[in-house]
């Protein structure tokens, strides 16, 4: 008899804090304890996978007590042999258990990497596939980049209940070539996931595959421009943070980073710490879902409305960052561990990245009379992840300020998706980037969840929005313009949207809390660049993203109530998430509140653009509005330079 023991029934390692993200060794239990219950066998796999967070109430607790609250983890699982999915929650320490099993009928999952890859393999051995890759004179099917897409609303009558992908092409000239120079045009495979079967080739005439080189790699671009001189970052007594764990410290910024499957990076209680007490600005911030949807009718692009985390997931696709390339000083790295949909854990190096950059100038006055400058360099602290979603790499860039600013950046870069087009022809829908080369128009609407805590659990948003004021006795000379605030009451109050002509924007408050004047303290929402979805109203896309109707909602807090979009965006027709939760239009006052941000990039490619695109930047900026009494940052030492070093000290 063996006397190995199973790990379920070994301790697992101490988690330091109940926020931190799942560990391999959890991992490892959750998929034992599964497995033991029958649940994962056969050709089951794990679809999601995230820890059950505690509540508010467990983890003030906690820290009253430090009795830890049951660690437990959620669990989406999908049998392709039944064609059934079910949900589990699993508790992995004290006495590991699956505390519940239950199916879910009528969703469908998200798609896995190991579904992708089985997904190109079996395209490329498909008979029908191989004959239209022969017909536009391909041969050589390995260099063949197979995409696994899924097909959102657009699945055939009858074919609702499958789980499907359909896969556009392109060839590479050679291995490490971009393939993206090369699309393959009019032919599409569409794919039973659950069977792992081609069932039908759509095919819609040939088009000449472009032939001229998109590749930008160093050796094809050489030689490189040789007039850059070095700039080093320096900090020769090391960063001005701490990260203990999970646990991120800087200036009087205090955070715990964390990390999910579906998310990716996650930020969990930030606060700031004023006359020596660390008050609360944000429970919980992420970017909950990524939707891009593409504005060209053609065969081969109408059915592209991806969701990036929904229907495959952030954690996955996320890099190992690279010193010196993806993060620039003295960084601190974080790793996190994942699991694949066999259950098996493995660990992404160098995850998350955390360090602190030069941010210009803080403030600075020069006092004309007596020649006197007071100036301060600014500092942020950053925490940042980078994700590759095919063609497309995205930067999620958190910014901590230390006049309390809290600021999120996307970067958008990598390669544009290509069509191709007949000799002579041009898509209305889109531009031309090389020869025979389209890259059809479409956006990306990105949608921060931000559980709020001003101050405490209990807020209120109200919309700021400024006034011209009318001439007559209030206003003799028709100079005056005053900002109104209006508070937001129900949910359908808070549907709104981004007017520079009024310079909207919101402020969150916590009206039991009073400044020094009396105002209650705040926290603005401040928009950046965004814009509207552009399919016609009632299409698949704009059904599938509803979320994108509007640029701000507001929620009351539910546990249930994560994703924008719904828990199983994958083939959904659309409605759930965001639309179906506010149609109750509950009240939304002095309330533990969830504020969704949506902001979107409108993509019309330019042809500098290609073969590789320059970073495009898109975001929003949290300010203190009324949280303090005065500039928090007065505190900041002034900056003296050191010719010899460059600036040092601010």
């Amino acid at each position: 008899m063996s006397t190995q023991t199973r790990i379920a029934d070994r301790p697992l390692p101490v988690t330091a804090h109940p926020l931190d993200p799942l560990s391999g060794a959890e991992y490892a239990r959750v998929t034992e304890l599964l497995r033991d219950r029958g649940a994962l066998s056969g050709r089951a796999r794990l679809t999601g996978i995230s820890l059950r967070e505690p509540t508010k109430d467990a983890l003030a607790a906690y820290a009253a007590s430090g009795v830890a609250p049951a660690r437990e983890v959620d669990v989406i699982l999908h049998d392709p042999s039944r064609a059934a999915t079910s949900e589990a929650i699993v508790r992995v320490d004290g006495e590991p258990e699956v505390r519940s099993l239950e199916s879910v009928e009528g969703v469908q999952p998200s798609i896995t990497p190991e579904e992708f890859a089985e997904c190109a393999r079996i395209v490329r051995a498909d008979g029908e596939f191989r004959a239209g890759l022969e017909r536009r004179g391909i041969t050589d099917v390995d260099l063949v980049l197979v995409e696994a897409w899924g097909i959102g609303g657009f699945a055939e009558p009858g074919e609702e209940q499958l789980r499907l992908a359909w896969c556009p092409t392109w060839i590479r000239s050679a291995v490490g070539d971009n393939a993206y120079a090369h699309p393959i045009e009019g032919l599409y495979p569409v794919v039973d996931l659950n069977r792992m079967r081609v069932i039908r080739v759509e095919e819609h005439g040939v088009v000449p595959v472009p032939q001229e080189s998109g590749d930008f790699r160093a050796a094809a671009t050489a030689p490189a421009r040789a007039d850059l001189k070095p700039i080093d970052v320096v900090q020769p007594d090391g960063p001005s943070f701490s990260v203990d764990g999970w646990e991120v410290r800087w200036q009087r910024w205090r955070l715990r980073v964390g990390f999910t499957q579906r998310e990716g990076l996650v930020l969990h209680t930030i606060g700031y710490e004023d006359a020596g007490r660390v008050r609360p600005v944000v429970h919980r911030a992420s970017i909950a879902e990524l939707f891009i949807p593409y504005g060209d009718p053609s065969p081969g692009t109408y059915r592209k409305n991806a969701f990036d985390f929904g229907e495959y997931g952030a954690g996955p696709l996320t890099n190992s960052l690279e010193l010196g390339c993806d993060c620039l000083g003295d960084i601190t790295y974080l790793d996190v561990d994942l699991c694949s949909s066999d259950g098996e854990p493995y660990t992404i190096r160098n995850a998350i990245c955390v360090h602190e950059e030069d941010a210009g100038i803080l403030w600075k006055h020069t006092d004309a009379a007596t020649g006197c400058v007071e100036v301060r360099r600014s500092r942020r602290l950053v925490i940042s992840s980078i994700l590759t979603a095919d063609n497309y790499d995205y930067g999620f860039y958190w910014y901590l300020y230390q006049d309390g600013a809290i600021e999120f950046e996307a970067k958008l870069t990598g390669i544009v998706l290509t069509s191709a087009v007949a000799e002579g022809s041009r898509s209305r829908f889109g531009r031309m980037v090389a020869p025979g080369v389209t890259s059809p128009n479409h956006q990306h609407f990105f949608c921060a969840r931000i559980d709020m805590a001003v101050d405490g659990a209990a807020n209120t948003v109200e919309e700021l929005c400024t006034r011209t004021v009318p001439i007559g006795p209030e206003n003799p000379h028709g100079n005056a313009f005053e900002s109104v605030a209006a508070p937001l009451r129900t949910e359908r109050e808070a549907m709104r949207s981004v007017e520079p002509a009024v310079a909207r924007r919101w402020r969150i408050v916590n009206r039991s809390r009073r400044n020094r004047f009396g105002d209650p303290v705040g926290y603005s929402l401040i928009p950046g660049e965004n814009c509207p979805p552009f399919a016609t109203p009632g299409s698949s896309s704009r059904r599938r993203g509803g979320f994108a109707e509007h640029h701000l909602w507001v929620t009351p807090f539910h546990p249930d109530e994560r994703y924008p979009t719904g828990s199983y965006p994958n083939q959904h027709r659309g409605g759930a998430g965001l639309p179906e939760w506010t149609a109750g239009d509950r009240p939304i006052e002095d309330t533990d509140l969830v504020v969704w941000y949506v902001f979107g990039s409108n993509h019309i490619v330019r042809p500098e653009e290609w073969p590789v695109m320059p970073v495009a930047r898109i975001g929003f900026v949290l300010q203190p509005d009324g949280f303090f009494d005065r500039n928090p940052s007065l505190d900041v030492p002034p900056s003296h330079c050191d010719h010899r070093r460059g600036a040092d000290g601010g």
